[in-house]
């Protein structure tokens, strides 16, 4: 293969790369992971910032029930919990 060839692929693949990974971000596109109904504004989430490395959390009531979810940056994963009639949740 010609090095102006290989020189070619090489860009052709990083700049594949560049947007694969730049087009990922699920900050970009906020709500657009799933349907919803609406949103609840009315309260704003507690957040729980941890130091770099550790999965930072947000915890919210929903109703009487306390919702903790976390997560970790812009990675695929993360979990939810639920306290049922957390005293915390009165209204």
């Amino acid at each position: 293969m010609k090095k102006s060839t290989r020189l070619a692929l090489a860009a052709v693949a990083a700049a594949v790369a560049l947007v694969a990974t730049g087009c990922s971000s699920k900050y970009a596109e906020p709500f657009k992971d799933a349907p919803r109904s609406g949103h609840d504004n009315g309260q704003p989430a507690d957040l729980i910032r941890m130091p770099d490395g550790f999965s930072n959390a947000a915890t919210k009531c929903d109703g009487p029930n306390r919702v903790y979810v976390l997560y970790h940056g812009d990675n695929a994963y993360g979990s939810i919990a639920v306290v049922p009639d957390d005293p915390r949740c009165t209204k």
